[in-house]
């Protein structure tokens, strides 16, 4: 059981904190309409029996602002990239040249655009849910240091306590929304 003001703060930021960084991540991964390595850099690839990030294989460069050029490390996981990329619901066509593998992305349609502003917006609420969980389990462990049993933390210390974990909240809500928005308008601008 946490016993200290201090403690829980820390506790409930780094949660939060792991929130925004893994939409961040997640972010990264969403198309916009310039090509962009992070697209595929996570795609799995069965590469000698192991599922293994494209990025680990391959390196991957952008020659034009439409098109990804993926070169793996070892030529005969070719065919494996080709498959995974097929497979990642991405709906681009791969197409194999020699030892490499080249991504065409199709001019996104607006109906597609708003689909993915709208899944981007979803990603944002998950983030927040979280960060409103790690909040919720502050907030517990705030009313159980006033209330346990040899506890001498003042109510209002725990009333300051609460007010900082909500601060803590605002903060890492409106990071969320910043991103959330930065990267709509980034997938909304033709």
């Amino acid at each position: 059981m946490t016993t200290d003001p201090d403690t829980i703060l820390l506790q409930a930021e780094e949660s939060m904190e792991k929130a925004v960084d893994y939409l961040k991540q997640e972010l990264r991964g969403v198309r916009t309409g310039r090509a962009s390595p992070a697209l595929v850099e996570f795609i799995k690839v069965e590469y000698y029996g192991a599922s293994t990030d494209l990025k680990s294989i391959a390196a991957i460069s952008v020659p034009e602002s439409t098109q990804l050029l993926i070169k793996p490390f070892d030529a005969s996981a070719v065919p494996a990239i080709k498959t995974a990329i097929e497979k990642s619901g991405l709906g681009i066509n791969p197409v194999v040249e020699g030892k490499q593998v080249r991504l065409m992305l199709p001019a996104m349609s607006q109906e597609r655009r708003q689909k993915d502003a709208a899944r981007v917006k979803k990603m944002g609420e998950e983030s927040k849910v979280v960060i409103r969980n790690a909040r919720r389990d502050a907030n517990k462990h705030a009313d159980a240091l006033g209330k346990g049993p040899g506890s001498h933390i003042p109510e209002d210390e725990v009333k300051t306590l609460k007010e900082e974990i909500q601060k803590l909240t605002e903060k890492y809500e409106g990071e969320v929304d910043r991103r959330v928005e930065e990267k709509s308008k980034e997938i909304l601008t033709l």
